[in-house]
């Protein structure tokens, strides 16, 4: 099926795929970069799985073998919607739903804002309103049931495969909702791909394993996504708290269990094992600064994580409860999330609509924190120490959700000589392309589509802010303060072998701000050892 020729009604007919996007069909990306081949859906998932969307397939939904398996798919499907549109079943996101369903003027507006849309060279599928449309006309005749439907709305033919493409099509979205900030309306289609995602899981049991089996279930199991428990979280970050000690020539020690503190920071536990210089350098900070703080052993009370934002309420609620109990039994004041886009949308955002007032305790991102910290003039800084080319990459669930976008660049200015901006920045800044979960898949070949399609514009603008740093001799560093755009940055940089041929590296902004402290060793970022 053409890419230009895709129509609304394609999405039902019983073709092989609904669409592709080709190496040739990528927006173009700046210094000549070479396009590796793409990867093909392993044989045995095609043979299991309805893989009729495109190339890649995340979601998994099983095959129907029957015709009755097609209509139970259906079935569950409108089942599921429904529940969407009760207010006793979906109040927290009902209002701004039922927004999008009834005023979307198809004005296209969206489309020029998504980085998908632009990356796979405006292939029709990947308009953002693409799959809203087909979900608004189900709802207006299946549930809804508004007379004369199909005339009035436009029609879709429902069935299976209508249902399957539109489960995989709401993971072709980041969920960064640049879509939504855009709108002259207000409609918000990237809460439309959360919704879908939501009806699969919830009232369909399908989901991708590394959000839910691997995700939320583990967590609710064993504290944390990495399996790692409380006992071997302290002992990781005591061994952090050793070596980093002996690196720095700064003695610091991590607080556990201190009731009564003024700060439980939460960090996201996969930094404990893939980016520990983040876990350390929140110590030496807090330490140097004189702040009492404290992590906590409880079960979710050092992992910030919260997979159910992405796909599931129900486990999304388990988690965040769970954040804020430790918080309650250690009696802190507040809560300060760290580096992690994803937990500062969950434990603040949307934590405020579920959390019982019992559990409403304060909760704070750390960079007004760390802004206040550099300015304080409690800590000694030497600026030279960062001066190489650096760049800011925005998160959207900081900046664009959140609106914290001044204190990150507050600090880039003080202690970064070279700090560049990205173009666009700030709210308008693009996702890192492993927005909403994509970050920890690897599956088949999903991390080949997220480097050449949701992350394409990210590398883009990457290039473009070090276009006058080119070369390995220069070292180049991209802040990306969280943890799930670290993930993605890493595969990018990777996949493009921008390490050795540009001396591109990326990291957190607590890095930096170590990085430049006079009672620290110099050298805290190491391009040699990433």
């Amino acid at each position: 099926m053409s890419k230009k020729s895709l129509t609304i009604n394609d999405v039902s007919k019983a073709s092989p795929i609904l669409t592709k996007v080709d190496n040739e069909d990528l927006m173009p990306l700046p210094w000549n970069i070479k396009e590796k081949e793409s990867k093909d859906i392993a044989e045995g998932i095609q043979n299991d799985y309805a893989c009729i969307l495109d190339d890649v397939s995340v979601l998994n939904i099983p095959k129907p073998k029957t015709k009755e398996e097609e209509q139970e798919l259906v079935d569950k499907f409108i089942s599921g919607m429904k529940k969407s549109f009760s207010r006793t079943d979906n109040w927290t996101f009902l209002t701004m739903l039922e927004t999008t369903m009834e005023n979307c003027a198809k004005c296209n507006t969206c489309s020029d804002a998504c980085h998908l849309y632009e990356a796979s060279g405006q292939n029709e599928m990947y308009r953002p309103n693409y799959r809203t449309e087909i979900f608004r006309r189900i709802y207006k005749k299946y549930v809804k049931k508004e007379p004369f439907s199909d005339l009035r709305n436009g029609k879709v033919d429902l069935n299976w495969r209508t249902i399957a493409r539109l489960g995989e099509m709401s993971y072709r979205c980041n969920i960064c909702r640049r879509c939504a900030q855009a709108c002259p309306i207000g409609a918000d289609n990237a809460l439309v791909a959360r919704e879908i995602r939501k009806i699969f899981s919830q009232e369909m049991g399908i989901a991708p394993p590394e959000l839910h089996k691997g995700g939320s279930v583990n967590q609710m199991r064993t504290g944390s996504s990495t399996q790692m428990n409380a006992m071997v979280a302290k002992d990781n970050v005591e061994f952090i708290d050793e070596d980093f000690a002996e690196e720095t020539g700064y003695e610091f020690h991590t607080p556990w269990d201190v009731e009564g503190a003024d700060i439980l920071l939460i960090h996201n536990a996969g930094e404990i094992m893939a980016w520990p210089d983040n876990i350390a350098a929140f110590s030496i900070i807090f330490e140097a600064a004189g702040l009492s703080w404290t992590l906590s052993s409880e079960v979710a009370g050092y992992d910030s994580i919260n997979y159910g934002v992405f796909y599931d309420d129900v486990q999304y609620a388990r988690t965040a409860i769970l954040h804020a109990q430790a918080a309650k039994k250690l009696g802190v004041k507040k809560i300060v999330l760290a580096e992690c886009g994803h937990a500062h949308k969950a434990l603040t955002v949307i934590a405020d609509r579920v959390l019982p007032e019992g559990l409403q305790i304060p909760r704070e991102s750390c960079f007004p924190l760390l802004r206040d910290i550099v300015k304080s003039g409690k800590i000694k800084f030497d600026p030279s120490r960062n001066n190489f080319p650096v760049t800011l990459h925005d998160p959207c669930n900081v900046t664009r959700l959140m609106g914290i976008i001044k204190p990150q660049r507050e600090i880039m200015k003080e202690l970064c000589p070279q700090f560049r901006e990205m173009v666009p920045n700030g709210p308008h800044n693009y996702c890192c392309g492993g927005g909403s979960g994509f970050a920890i898949m690897h599956r088949n070949n999903i991390g080949d589509w997220r480097n050449k399609v949701t992350g394409r514009k990210k590398i883009s603008q990457i290039l473009n802010a070090f276009s006058d740093s080119r070369g390995p001799e220069i070292e180049k560093y991209v802040c990306a303060p969280c943890s799930n755009c670290k993930g993605q940055i890493r595969d990018l940089i990777e996949g493009y072998e921008l390490l050795d041929k540009e001396q591109l590296t990326y990291g957190g902004i607590v890095e930096l701000i170590v990085n430049a402290m006079v009672d620290v060793n110099p050298g805290f970022i190491n391009w040699e050892e990433f």
